[in-house]
């Protein structure tokens, strides 16, 4: 039997299969996929398939092999862009030549922070920088500009094209601009070594942002020792331990973590110069203006009036939060009960706590991974048409044997694309939870079929054992659903470019669809669906549900006041150059922004490593956070599960990636044009207390 023939078997006879597993145990066959410990392959002749069943890939080697191909397809299609007829045809060798090189590179970029093999991890490094250096030289490819250029200065041409080809090449004339491709040779070349500079700068201070501060073992006290790592005489401190119930332990751990590197301070300031300094080169006021170009914001002075107008709403909450964190300071530590900077994280926590008991321990056995993945499974079913099917991997298809993968089944359209669902903690693997685009979906005209879209989803869990599930705390659950949030914007697109497929699309954009699975992940209407006893199978009691989201609430406005200081912050050491340092800046925007006062000789902007990937767009999850409310209160609150409204979802904001303007999708999603006033009373709203809540928590 074919592969394509298993999966139309598997379709067809998929509802008799549940209804039979169903009467052996309580879980869906993708839930009893991800309770049970992983399959262990016995047949040891299998044919290795190769990573993501990539032959090439079998082994380390194979990544010289699959590079030296993509740079040959490279060259012939290199030629065919400079040389064919301004059209349609031009647009589409560009994204060939880009899905021929980002195929590699980011499945690459995948395995070199997953794999638990050194030589494999090595050689991924080695091609993405082999790769890189190609798609260095394209940006700045005079021949290759021109004949896109030759193709949008053509009025009558552009005029023929439809809107998806026209803002592709667009976009990818956008990228040529910001490489200096317009430029003389001698500015050009100015560019490319600033690029190169960038590069190694932003590699030395994600390094330096995470290696810890040492101290004396002397200048602590004794008994506080126990809680930093050990280094003969020293201690040392990687992190704020903002958790501590102990207020010295938290105010050392910060004062000494923030302590100031001069190295790296001279590195992040030489990295904001060059920004600067190659945004000025390539046209624009600063580097901030050019990063903004194409997202919701457009420009910095939208996104610092939207950062002053929430600040401006906000105030009197915050005021009010604070007061709050201070009274409680002052209860549980009568003789310091000033507000510091490393209080706010756990004294938040412990006003949420005693209002409204939510111990995570409480919920994490209602909320197995199955049936998790489970209640996944039906609302993506109920909304979308669409089917979590689990798939055994081939030989060598997999990094790791407790990596699971599964197919995204539409009911009409059939197999959609894979998701390798690598959830479980492994030694040297990344602690945080993200999403891998490994291959974007496009309309291949060489094949005339559309390629399938492959995504990795990385959480770091703990494993599951023989008697009982992995279980999950509300927080990781939440983290679950964000993150499966990318993985169906990956595969329910259908976009006819790959340069555009699913997440590649603006920033402050891109987490619109991630943060609006949070809204399902906390709404009784669908967690009743799924979450239930792992043992006793007894459902999670509503008051449980009511009480987590009400204890979100709690401290809330000091909580995104913190946010709107970092995205200020941003914004500020991304525009035009001040004569002062940037702790002098950090100061006057903590003031501005925050309100809690700088501590002397702290420098927490060498800790913000977000500068780095969101350089000038940190304020990108308040905004999208504004839209993704915005959409649940007026498309789903009513009814979560309803199918005509996920297909509008899917129909205006989640098919086109990023071929169509962000505002223009969340336009025709909300049918009207919200205004940053509507981002901040978004916001703003989503602090009200429910007063129902407070009727069930007294009746319980």
């Amino acid at each position: 039997m074919s592969a394509s023939q298993r999966l139309l078997h598997l379709v067809k006879y998929r509802s008799l299969w549940t209804h039979v597993r169903r009467k052996v145990t309580t879980w869906s066959p993708v839930g009893a996929a991800f309770n049970a410990k992983p399959f262990r392959r016995l047949d040891m002749v299998e044919k290795n398939v190769g990573l993501f069943g990539v032959p090439e890939l079998s082994c380390p080697e194979g990544f010289q092999a699959a590079t030296q191909t993509a740079l040959k397809n490279t060259e012939l299609l290199l030629h065919r862009a400079c040389s064919c007829s301004p059209g349609v045809e031009t647009v589409e060798c560009f994204d060939q030549l880009s899905d021929g090189l980002c195929k590699v590179a980011d499945l690459a970029d995948f395995i070199k922070v997953a794999h638990p093999d050194p030589a494999y991890r090595e050689a991924a490094e080695k091609t993405c920088i082999d790769i890189g250096t190609v798609v260095e030289k394209l940006n700045t490819n005079v021949e290759l500009c021109k004949g896109l250029k030759n193709l949008l200065d053509n009025a009558k041409v552009v005029a023929e094209l439809d809107p998806d080809t026209k803002r592709v090449a667009e976009l990818f004339m956008f990228d040529f601009e910001i490489s200096g491709i317009h430029l003389d040779d001698k500015l050009r070349k100015e560019a490319v070594a600033l690029h190169v500079k960038l590069l190694d700068l932003s590699n030395e201070f994600l390094i330096g942002s995470h290696v810890p501060n040492r101290i004396a073992k002397s200048a602590i006290p004794k008994h506080l020792q126990v809680h930093f790592a050990s280094d003969g005489s020293f201690i040392q401190i990687g992190g704020l331990h903002a958790d501590s119930p102990d207020d010295l332990l938290r105010e050392i751990a910060y004062r000494i973590y923030l302590y100031p590197n001069a190295d790296l301070m001279e590195c992040l300031e030489e990295l904001l110069k060059c920004r600067y300094k190659l945004a000025k080169l390539v046209g624009y006021d600063s580097y901030g203006h050019r990063a903004l170009k194409g997202t919701m914001a457009k420009n910095p002075e939208t996104v610092m009036s939207f950062l002053q107008l929430l600040t401006d709403k906000l105030s009197q909450r915050t005021a009010k939060d604070f007061q709050m964190m201070r009274d409680m300071k002052k209860k549980l530590n009568p003789r310091n009960a000033e507000l510091m900077p490393w209080d706010h994280p756990f004294l938040s926590g412990v006003l949420r706590a005693e209002r409204y008991n939510i111990e995570p321990s409480l919920y994490s056995p209602y909320l197995s991974l199955g049936a998790c993945m489970e209640g996944l499974n039906n609302l993506f079913s109920q909304l979308y048409g669409v089917s979590l099917m689990s798939e055994h991997p081939g030989a060598g298809e997999v990094w790791s044997e407790d990596v699971r993968k599964l197919a995204v089944v539409h009911e009409t359209e059939g197999l959609l694309g894979y998701i390798y669902c690598d959830f479980f903690h492994r030694r040297d693997k990344p602690h945080q939870d993200c999403h891998f685009t490994i291959r974007g979906g496009r309309w291949c005209q060489e094949t005339d079929r559309y390629q399938l879209p492959v995504v990795v989803l990385m959480l770091s869990l703990p494993h599951p054992t023989k008697s009982v599930p992995t279980l999950l705390t509300p927080g990781m659950m939440e983290n679950l659903f964000h993150e499966m949030g990318h993985a169906m914007h990956s595969m329910l697109g259908r976009t006819r470019y790959q340069h555009v497929t699913g997440t590649r699309c603006a920033t402050d954009f891109a987490e619109v669809p991630s943060i609006l699975m949070e809204y399902f992940a906390t709404d009784y209407r669908v967690i009743s669906q799924f979450a239930r006893h792992f043992e006793t199978g007894q459902p999670l009691p509503e008051n449980m549900v009511a009480r987590l989201c009400e204890s979100k609430k709690v401290c809330g406005a000091a909580d995104t006041q913190l946010q709107v200081f970092y995205a200020a912050l941003d914004q500020i050491y991304h525009g035009k150059p001040q004569n002062r340092s940037t702790t002098e800046i950090l100061k006057e925007m903590q003031e501005k922004f925050y309100g809690l006062t700088y501590t002397p000789n702290t420098a927490w902007q060498l800790r913000f490593s977000h500068l780095i990937g969101y350089g000038a767009k940190y304020y990108s999850y308040l905004m999208s956070r504004a839209v993704a409310s915005m959409v649940w209160k007026q498309c789903f609150v009513q009814d979560p599960l309803n199918r005509d409204m996920g297909e509008r979802y899917r129909r205006e904001m989640l098919a086109h990636g990023g071929a169509k303007e962000p505002m223009l999708m969340v336009e025709g999603m909300l049918q009207r044009r919200p205004t940053m006033e509507d981002f901040v009373d978004a916001l703003v709203s989503e602090l009200n207390p429910n007063f129902e809540t407070f009727l069930m928590d007294s009746e319980s």
